[in-house]
């Protein structure tokens, strides 16, 4: 098979040193249920700028938070990986979405007594602003972790844990809801989540998943209220039909998007099925998965149909 095309794709239409303003339009809960969770659905107007039309969905923009850091400078922008499709959430391209997670953790170091709290600064501060708010923005970032620009002619399986359904968000709505009509190719999302409420834009991949019989949604859950733990890539391994047959056909790209670690396992499972070297770039001389350290396998480069975006 030939490495798939993903064509020209521009970058840093807006440097970080030079941000445009934007606005919010959209800040929605998009959980399933009540959770310990707290992540929201956010739509930022970019009409005007360099970035309206000029980002393509798996792309990131950058987010500049006020204030300055520790020596006094501004703040250096976050990415977010963008989740609308290429169209953008208003279909001309001029409204950008992103899925952000709050940061809210505890301070943990050698002193017994420093247990206090502290938040993500720009998760937190993109999670407080209202509709009609300006946030300074850059971008777009990114130029791999693409759809391929015939995508027809390949399957998928995306895998994503956390938020890093972000992404994926907007490569399904891409595929199955495209103005020349949807994607005819089998299509699976797998998503990995700790609890069922912790489930996001679950109404809308079920709703597609209803419409489109190639498009298939796949839930694990690792603390359920019962039965056995399961992480995405024990589901995939376990699952039989249909992944072993789809993760050995030729025609299909792999994309894994969440929490740095979890392509590990997606990995190991790979070489376990035999189709290591379909996705990865495996050196010389063999190198068993299953028994290697984690940083070996974080070294391992993804080939032309795997596409790797982790945080």
């Amino acid at each position: 098979m030939t490495a798939p095309e993903f064509g020209d794709v521009q970058m840093h239409l807006v440097r970080p040193k030079e941000p445009v303003v934007a606005r919010v339009v959209e800040s929605t809960p998009c959980l399933k249920g009540r959770s310990a969770s707290f992540v929201r659905h956010i739509a930022i107007d970019v009409s005007g700028t360099p970035l309206e039309g000029g980002f393509r969905v798996g792309q990131a923009f950058g987010v500049i938070p006020p204030g300055v850091n520790e020596k006094g400078k501004p703040n250096a922008p976050r990415l977010y990986s963008i989740s609308a499709p290429s169209w953008g959430e208003d279909g001309q391209g001029a409204v950008l979405s992103t899925t952000c997670k709050r940061l809210i953790d505890e301070y943990s170091d050698d002193d017994a007594n420093q247990h206090t709290l502290f938040t993500g600064m720009c998760s937190n501060y993109l999670c407080d602003l209202n509709v009609g708010d300006e946030v300074l923005v850059s971008g777009p970032a990114g130029k791999r972790f693409l759809l391929p620009i015939d995508t027809g002619a390949h399957d998928y399986v995306f895998v994503a844990t956390g938020t890093g359904i972000a992404p994926f968000r907007g490569m399904v709505k891409e595929l199955l809801e495209h103005r020349n009509g949807p994607c005819n190719s089998e299509i699976h999302l797998v998503v990995g989540v700790p609890y069922g409420t912790d489930l996001m834009y679950d109404d809308l991949f079920s709703e597609l998943a209803d419409a489109h019989e190639k498009f298939h949604y796949h839930t694990v859950i690792s603390r359920p209220e019962s039965g056995p733990r399961r992480y995405v890539d024990q589901y995939i391994v376990e699952t039989q039909d249909p992944f072993h047959r789809v993760l050995a056909d030729d025609r299909t790209l792999l994309y894994i998007c969440g929490i740095e670690g979890m392509q590990i396992g997606i990995y190991q499972l790979l070489q376990e099925l035999g189709v290591a070297n379909a996705y990865l770039q495996m050196p010389e001389n063999p190198l068993d998965l299953a028994t290697a350290d984690a940083a070996t396998i974080r070294r391992l480069k993804p080939d032309h149909r795997c596409m790797v975006e982790v945080y």
